[in-house]
């Protein structure tokens, strides 16, 4: 039952592999009919062969007659290989386009999915393994298909073309050949279930090594700062020698099978040399017809021996392909029949949230009864301890993600009617941890909006308190930034997330403790920034220091995932709560 579950399993990767192929089936049809005429050359070319040497034996005293047919075979054997190379050409360039085509439609899919998978995602999954997906395995099937394709097709035409004039030659050696095939499917089969098994292992600690090598690559300055690079080291060798032992299993059954397969070609071979011996002895067979039948022979042990490489490499796109589906058919928390079609021109900025509830697994409530309305250029400061629900709050905002229970509304709207990339093309995010990309200072502002000309990038970064140290680098604003932003101190970075986000310029901010890992100097210029950037817009700051909410229009105390106290300033110190408790945890007055 799990043979046939499997085999039905093999099939359908196999048909959604190929279903990328399809789009260009006038390309493949070219490729294969250029297989066809060199599988058909290939076989024809023997039948001459056989005939130069009758020639020559008939002919040995013919005088000049001979010689000219046999220049004109000669002649003709010269034309044969010309047009293979030909159809040689043809069939791999016109192969090769489709199944390198196939993959690239492959990869653009996996990527576009990847990008519109919730946060939840990620949340579940390493970075370093759907890492590993999108290169390795991708790169897995997209060898498998090329060579693949290209190998089993044309060698299917060459051994058909093949056995038919074998058939010709003497059906009864033909019959003693064919009887051996069922006993290398056999042997193929058998080790097929294996190779496929562990090819599946030998991916998934090739993304283990990726994972190690990406956790460690990233947070550099942490392992060495805390002297791990030792305990580092000894993590990834671990997992290297674990992919190595995989892909030596690997290995181990792809060399047993070849040897197996090729021995019991050799016996078959051995028994048919003796057959086709004792035939010409007996009259029943030219000595020409024997030579061509071994020289066919000889052209058919290539695809026999193609077959155990054929069937590895396909046992691996089977397990990258698996592996590849797995993530194409995870579907986003937010699907495209629940991302709304609402599209506004304008937002005021109301939001409001109502009786909402929120767990990311259903086990553990996160958010519980959450009722707040927010109305449109009012400042909205979130605290509490960490784990409190802060950053779940204010991340339902531009959906990230969607509540268990309740409304999430803007402007009235429940969010599930607005279009998404709509809602949030009018939400600014300035989070903790800024994330520049590689490339130059500018690039990283024009992220708000991708149309701006200098002028606004520049006048946005003036805002951002970020012109000044700009013009202070070499190259100003040309100045290219390593990968997350190397070469800029913390309140640098900071600065320039807040001008993206004024670039934007969004009705609705959300600051993620913008300002909490910043020393007093940067802090305030930063502080300075996002006064600027918070005008006249709807704001939402989660602060760990409480002295940068002190003029917050409402400030919400958050414990447990429940609202727990909601007021001014002022007005939470004198009712001496939660919030007074924190505050004067942090400060004392003087």
């Amino acid at each position: 039952m799990d043979s046939l579950q499997n085999k039905e399993e093999s099939k359908e990767i196999l048909k959604r592999i190929f279903s990328y192929v399809l789009p260009y089936k006038g390309r493949l049809a070219a490729g294969v009919f250029s297989m066809l005429v060199h599988a058909f050359l290939t076989v024809f070319f023997v039948k001459i062969f056989k005939d130069l040497i009758e020639t020559i034996i008939a002919d040995m005293s013919a005088g000049s007659g001979g010689i000219i047919k046999l220049s004109w075979i000669a002649a003709f054997m010269i034309l044969i290989y010309f047009l293979k190379g030909i159809s040689y050409y043809g069939q791999q360039y016109l192969v090769s386009y489709v199944s390198h085509k196939a993959i690239r439609d492959i990869r653009d899919e996996l990527y576009y999915h990847l990008q519109n998978l919730s946060l939840s995602f990620y949340s579940k999954n390493k970075t370093g393994e759907i890492i590993s997906r999108v290169t390795n395995d991708v790169a897995k099937l997209e060898s498998s298909i090329v060579k693949g394709a290209v190998s089993i097709i044309y060698k299917a035409f060459t051994f058909i073309g093949a056995i038919g004039y074998l058939l010709y030659l003497n059906y009864r050696l033909t019959v003693f050949l064919v009887v051996m095939l069922p006993l290398i499917s056999y042997i193929l089969n058998k080790f097929n279930k294996k190779i496929k098994r562990v090819s599946r292992r030998v991916q998934v600690k090739i993304a283990n090594v990726s994972d190690v090598l990406q956790e460690t690559l990233s947070a550099v300055r942490v392992v060495k700062s805390f002297g791990r690079e030792d305990y580092e080291y000894d993590r990834f060798s671990s997992e290297n020698q674990a992919n190595f032992r995989a892909k030596m299993k690997e290995t181990q059954y792809g060399s047993i099978l070849t040897p197996l397969i090729e021995f019991v070609a050799a016996i078959s071979f051995t028994a048919i040399l003796w057959y086709g011996g004792y035939e010409v002895m007996q009259g029943r067979m030219k000595p020409s017809e024997l030579i061509a039948f071994f020289t066919l022979l000889l052209t058919i042990s290539d695809p026999l021996r193609s077959l155990t490489k054929l069937s590895r490499s396909i046992q691996q796109a089977l397990a990258s392909g698996e592996r590849i589906f797995e993530i194409m058919d995870t579907e986003s928390a937010i699907s495209a029949e629940n991302k709304g079609k609402v599209k506004l021109e304008e937002v005021k900025g109301e939001v409001i949230y109502d009786n909402i509830t929120f767990s990311y697994d259903r086990d553990e409530i996160v958010l519980k009864d959450i009722n707040l309305n927010v109305s449109p250029g009012e400042v909205i400061a979130l605290v509490g301890h960490s784990g409190a629900g802060k950053t779940t709050m204010v991340d339902l905002i531009p959906r990230f993600y969607d509540p268990l229970e309740g409304q999430m509304k803007l402007d009235g709207y429940d969010l599930k009617e607005l279009d998404l990339e709509c809602l949030r093309s009018f939400i600014g995010i300035v989070p903790q941890e800024t994330i520049l990309f590689s490339g130059s200072l500018k690039d990283n502002i024009a992220y708000g909006n991708l149309e701006a000309n200098d002028e606004a990038i520049m006048a946005a970064a003036k805002a951002a308190n970020a012109h000044d140290f700009i013009l202070e680098f070499p190259n100003g604003y040309d100045t290219i930034v390593g990968e997350r932003g190397v070469g800029l101190s913390g309140g640098q970075k900071q600065r320039i997330s807040i001008a993206r986000a004024i670039l934007k310029d969004p009705q609705i901010l959300i600051l993620d403790e913008a300002t909490s890992s910043l020393d007093a100097e940067s802090e305030a210029l930063v502080q300075e920034a996002l006064e600027h950037l918070m005008q006249n817009r709807t704001t939402f700051i989660i602060a760990h220091r409480l002295s940068t909410i002190k003029n917050a229009d409402e400030i919400v105390v958050i414990e447990q995932g429940e609202i727990v106290e909601r007021g001014s300033h002022n007005e939470l110190l004198e009712e001496e709560g939660k919030y007074a408790s924190l505050y004067q945890g942090q400060f004392i007055e003087k």
